[in-house]
């Protein structure tokens, strides 16, 4: 008796095993119920004869009825293999296009990282002008009556950045941006007190800025797709943030000669008739000031965990301004009867100081650049 259990129990094993293990893959329905044996016929399509089910259950064959299988329906449902559609395919899913694994896994961002960047300010913009060019006797102390455009001598801006990528479209870090290599113009349009302009040259006015900004960037090759055959990766970004700038001091230096007094014949000697060679001593300034960029450009793969970015960044750094204070010095012409000319330099030096009169302007440039990331 318990030998036939064991043996009956090894039948039925053997009997519900195959079913069991069937039932553990997804099927169609519209194969599963009154189909049997599916053979081909000479054109190459797959068909099944169709089996009659009678009320008490018994399968009956029919050898008579043919059901050719639809072509594009799996028959036999199981796991699909093989590479998914390149670059550029038409197949897309929310409008997401498909990449090779190889090339997606390659280009993705993941986890932390830290980067450095080296680039040439190939555009200057912004220029300084005078907050003081109204007030009375303004041309007394030469400036930027007249915009000055900023001095430019190779600017080379480093960054550095520490940040992570959110998930494979974005990510985001903090940078420290430093800008070197500027300065206040070397000639500036300075007034003449009637309505004209003289030249005066500068000496000085070395400008920096370091600008900490938290920058976010987000990959869009779902919508553009990779460029050069998969090996670059398109990219956006935009950050913000606060931007230290100093300009050192200066000294604008304005040898004209200007009229204080036009007819001096009258005048009683030591009467002040005009001055001349003034010299502006400008204290610098340090300030802090909004800044933002925008920055587009292309990623591509390194080994051993470096990327590499190709960019082109516009930088807004706000305002460069000097702390107000001016010390000006000037040789005074006074009426000298005994002068050939009529009037002779007085023989003291005449010294002013000026306070809140500001020389300031706005300061952007346009980079193009290379920043290396190790992914850790």
């Amino acid at each position: 008796m318990k030998k036939f259990s064991v043996s009956a129990a090894l039948v039925g094993v053997v009997l519900v095993a195959p079913c069991g293990a069937g039932a553990a893959y997804p099927v169609y329905s519209g194969y599963q119920n009154g189909m049997t044996n599916q053979v081909m016929v000479p054109n190459g399509n797959v068909v099944y004869r169709q089996n009659a089910v009678q009320p008490n259950g018994v399968v009956v064959p029919n050898q008579n009825q043919v059901i050719i299988a639809n072509p594009n329906v799996a028959a036999n449902p199981s796991r699909i293999t093989g590479m998914l559609p390149k670059v550029g395919s038409n197949m897309t899913a929310a409008g997401r296009q498909y990449y090779q694994p190889a090339d997606f896994d390659r280009l993705a961002d993941s986890g932390l990282y830290v980067g450095v960047s080296a680039g040439y300010s190939a555009s200057v913009m912004g220029s300084m002008t005078a907050d003081y060019a109204g007030e009375d006797k303004a041309f007394f102390v030469p400036g930027a009556f007249k915009s000055a455009d900023f001095d430019k001598d190779t600017v080379l801006p480093l960054q550095i950045s520490v940040g992570a990528a959110i998930n494979n479209d974005v990510r985001i870090d903090f940078s420290l941006l430093r800008y070197s290599g500027l300065a206040y113009s070397d000639m500036v349009q300075t007034s003449t007190g009637d309505g004209g302009f003289a030249e005066a040259s500068v000496d000085g006015g070395a400008i920096t800025a370091n600008a900490t900004m938290l920058n976010v960037y987000y990959n869009i090759d779902s919508y553009t797709g990779y460029i050069a055959g998969g090996s670059l990766r398109p990219y956006i970004g935009v950050g913000a943030g606060l931007s230290l700038n100093t300009i050192a001091d200066y000294v604008v230096s304005d040898n004209h000669y200007y009229v204080e007094v036009e007819d001096i014949a009258p005048l009683p000697d030591g009467v002040l008739t005009g001055v001349s060679d003034i010299i502006a001593y400008h204290n610098g300034g340090t300030n802090e000031q909004l800044a933002f960029m925008l920055e587009g450009g292309v990623t591509s793969d390194l080994s051993g965990g470096l990327k590499v970015d190709f960019f082109v960044r516009y930088t807004n750094l706000g305002r460069v301004k000097t702390s107000g204070s001016i010390v000006m010095s000037q040789t005074e012409w006074m009426k000298d009867s005994g002068s050939a000319s009529g009037e002779s330099p007085a023989p003291y030096d005449s010294v002013y100081h000026y306070t809140n009169w500001y020389e300031s302007g706005r300061l952007s440039m346009v980079d193009v650049g290379v920043r290396l990331r190790l992914q850790f």
